[in-house]
């Protein structure tokens, strides 16, 4: 069986390393907000040249803690792509705000900048943009549309690891760049764990405060905060990780590579440009029978995800939020099926793969 994932396979190299991180936790006995953590903030924010990085607990809270950082007013209209994974539209909920959908590219997958401004009307203060799949959003026509309108810009960057824009890292463009370290992301961790890049020092004062109970100083809370940190041991694996993160990126690339070069036009392959570096957290193809071609699959040993079988706008969680049309959003995902393409898996198992897929009739 060649799975999708194997988590085991893919954080075994660095086990050993992460055996010595944690008996050097344990032998400290500084298990919150600690040495760890700011080891980690450091390095990540010095990866992509900014100033700040605040570790919190997941991508959800990370994208939540930026928009109250933003301190928007409660019923403020914040633009977000149509097709993403809910957690980013649960956040513009969770703090009160109306999330405004915009459909995707059809070819990138990612919002439509051409979509944008129609829907900015005097109440919309704010975009939220996704690299989706590990690749970036058109940010030179996103970044012309927030300064023309002086919007806020925050970036959902929870698939995007590494990637870029014209040479500038996915995270970097706006206000906040939010970040999910979840075990399967192209720099993950150990179990749950976020992070957001901040390019202001005020920003980075009150993210501070939001994720520790509204505190800097402890029992002295200057705002309503919530219990948001990144878990020392978990700064801790990822630190060892970051490390190598160049790595892992090329390795997906050249998996993907080797999908490029090989699979038959019967499957709509992903857009690639050369503005855009893409790391392929995801590697997703399209197909009218995707359904069947992934039970094909399955039936050769070969393990695959829909990344996503339900479109946020048809959730049940959200009947009530979003009356309007999607359909791009909807062909996205009736036909999207992601393949094997992880720091796991070797070149002969996607060439099996490929060999398949190619096969399928």
């Amino acid at each position: 069986m060649i799975p999708y994932e194997d988590l085991k396979r893919l954080n075994r190299p660095f086990e050993e390393q992460f055996q010595q991180r944690y008996s050097d936790f344990i032998k400290k006995g500084h298990y919150i907000l600690g040495e760890e953590l700011a080891s980690f903030e450091k390095a990540f924010a010095a990866y992509h040249n900014v100033p700040h990085c605040i570790g919190v607990s997941n991508g959800l809270d990370a994208l939540i803690l930026s928009l109250k950082a933003c301190r928007l007013p409660a019923g403020a209209e914040v633009i977000v792509p149509a097709h993403t994974y809910i957690a980013t539209i649960l956040a513009i909920l969770n703090c009160q705000l109306k999330p405004v959908l915009i459909e995707p590219d059809i070819n990138t997958y990612n919002i439509d900048p051409e979509k944008i401004e129609e829907a900015i009307t005097a109440n919309t203060k704010a975009i939220m943009v996704v690299h989706l799949y590990g690749k970036c959003c058109n940010m030179g026509a996103i970044m012309r549309i927030k300064q023309k309108y002086n919007l806020v810009l925050i970036e959902d960057c929870a698939q995007a690891h590494g990637a870029a824009y014209q040479g500038r890292l996915a995270g970097t463009f706006g206000e906040f760049g939010a970040f999910s370290f979840y075990p399967t992301k192209n720099l993950g961790a150990l179990g749950d764990a976020g992070g957001v890049l901040v390019q202001d020092q005020t920003n980075a004062e009150m993210l501070l405060k939001l994720r520790n109970y509204g505190s800097k100083v402890k029992y002295y809370n200057d705002v309503i905060g919530q219990n948001a940190r990144l878990d020392e041991l978990q700064a801790a694996f990822l630190s060892v990780k970051l490390a190598y993160l160049h790595q892992m990126n090329a390795h997906r690339n050249k998996l993907a590579n080797l999908y490029f070069d090989n699979l038959t036009d019967k499957f709509v392959l992903p857009a690639r440009d050369h503005d855009y570096h893409d790391v392929f957290h995801i590697f997703s193809i399209r197909h009218p029978r995707r359904d069947d071609l992934q039970a094909y699959l399955l039936k050769h040993q070969i393990g695959t995800v829909i990344h996503y079988p339900v479109a946020p706008h048809r959730q049940k969680a959200l009947k009530d939020v979003f009356t309007g049309s999607y359909p791009i959003t909807e062909e996205i995902h009736r036909t999207t099926l992601s393949l094997p393409c992880s720091f796991c898996h070797t070149e002969d198992e996607v060439y099996q793969v490929i060999e398949v897929l190619n096969k399928y009739k």
